[in-house]
């Protein structure tokens, strides 16, 4: 499948995605608020620099964007074809990154949680997220993926 951008315009959009407080993460973050969670957000000092921290639940979470963290049979994970080899090196660094961090994070005593962004988007999906979310939170297990199937 060919890019429908050109390429100054897929460059021009690629440059106005940041690395935090992006729409996904406000979405999380509002949705814990409004359920009572209190928590800090880009923690420097945890490996990984999770995006929410709960320190009352020794609880981290990460909400990843789909296409830049690989996220298994989603359609938003597709590599563009222009430029691939560095896409799929990129998509390598960051998958093989956000596996060291988590396991040093777990290894320290930390609960993970992961969060897809295909699990945000809609607003049912959105709901049944933030409550498995919640229930983990409250769990005591030690790491969460949502979606795993969803």
């Amino acid at each position: 499948m060919t890019d429908p951008l050109t390429l100054k315009q897929r460059s021009r959009l690629m440059a106005k995605i940041h690395e935090k407080d992006t729409a996904i993460e406000l979405k999380v973050r509002t949705n814990l608020h409004k359920r009572g969670y209190r928590f800090r957000k880009n923690v420097v000092g945890l490996p990984g620099r999770p995006d929410i921290v709960l320190p009352k639940y020794r609880a981290t979470i990460f909400v990843h964007g789909c296409f830049w963290h690989g996220h298994p049979n989603c359609r938003k994970s597709r590599l563009p074809t222009t430029n691939y080899a560095f896409w799929e090196e990129k998509r390598r660094a960051n998958l093989e990154r956000d596996a060291r961090k988590i396991a040093e994070l777990v290894g320290s005593g930390w609960r993970v949680a992961v969060v897809w962004q295909c699990a945000l988007e809609k607003p049912k999906t959105l709901s049944s997220t933030m409550n498995i979310l919640e229930d983990w939170i409250n769990s005591e297990d030690n790491q969460c993926e949502i979606p795993n199937t969803m």
